[in-house]
């Protein structure tokens, strides 16, 4: 039983080893970061409801993953291919690529659950 336990939490340390290396090595980590934190302020500023807040919890848990799968992506292909290769290229091209889909699909759920609330705040009518 202390083996199984002994996995699990290598396993959760290795895990949290790979964010921490992420957070402080790429500089669009660290900015999805901050995105994500100005969003739970907004969303706590603004009252959201609990719907509200699992859509800007996916989002924010959609561009992180998104952004560590590309780093991997990166890190694995600048191993195998050190030597500029198209298909290399290719490959980190598809991986920027949907960080960009995820946090572009990120920010549309933002705009559509915070325009009305600052429109609000703002006194404009929909």
């Amino acid at each position: 039983m202390r083996a199984y336990f002994k996995k699990r939490y290598n396993s959760f340390r290795f895990a949290f080893k790979g964010i921490n290396a992420a957070v402080r090595s790429e500089p669009h980590m660290r900015l999805h970061v901050l995105s994500g934190i100005a969003v739970v302020v907004l969303g706590f500023a603004f009252d959201v409801t609990k719907t509200e807040w699992c859509l800007l919890a996916a989002s924010i848990g959609l561009v992180v993953t998104a952004e560590i799968m590309n780093t991997a992506i990166e890190t694995v292909v600048n191993l195998v291919s050190p030597e500029y290769n198209p298909l290399a290229g290719k490959a980190k091209d598809l991986a920027a690529g949907a960080v960009l889909i995820a946090a572009a699909t990120a920010a549309v759920v933002g705009t559509i659950i915070f325009l009305p609330y600052l429109l609000e705040l703002f006194g404009a009518d929909l």
